[in-house]
């Protein structure tokens, strides 16, 4: 049995390694590009947050404002599954996982929304393309919750 960066065989969760998934292995968690940018717009606009605090249950936003209640995340467009970005078929011998892996991130997300807004925080969802492509603009979302 192979290990998951071997480059074939099958890891100890039953997942095939493939070339086509190479790309996949390794990639942050944490501290990403959007990530980045959003907590730099963010900061210029005059907001302090907290990093990866957890806050309700097992939940980490990617900010958290403590005494507003406001957690922020920040979504992978292929991890949740972005409705513009996201992947819309899967091939290969992981198909079938890939596709509960991406329900699975979204069932989490759906629970710590619902975890969040019963303990009385407000949460902000931005998919990693929105701050892509305009990150004031991001920023200015989370702005404009901050304030309310």
């Amino acid at each position: 049995m192979g290990q998951a960066g071997s480059g074939s065989g099958t890891d100890a969760r039953g997942w095939v390694s493939t070339q086509a998934g190479a790309h996949l292995r390794g990639r942050r968690v944490r501290d990403t590009g959007p990530e980045i940018a959003l907590r730099s717009a963010v900061h210029a606009l005059g907001m302090r947050f907290r990093l990866q605090r957890q806050v309700v249950g097992r939940c980490k936003p990617d900010l958290v404002f403590m005494g507003r209640r406001l957690a922020v995340f920040v979504d992978g467009c292929f991890w949740h599954g972005c409705p513009q970005h996201g992947p819309q078929a899967f091939r290969g011998p992981n198909a079938d996982r890939w596709r509960q892996k991406l329900r699975d991130n979204q069932e989490r997300d759906r629970r710590n929304d619902a975890a969040l807004a019963d303990a009385g925080w407000r949460v902000v969802r931005l998919w990693e393309c929105e701050i892509k492509a305009d990150v004031m603009a991001a920023a200015r979302q989370v702005q404009r919750a901050f304030q309310s």
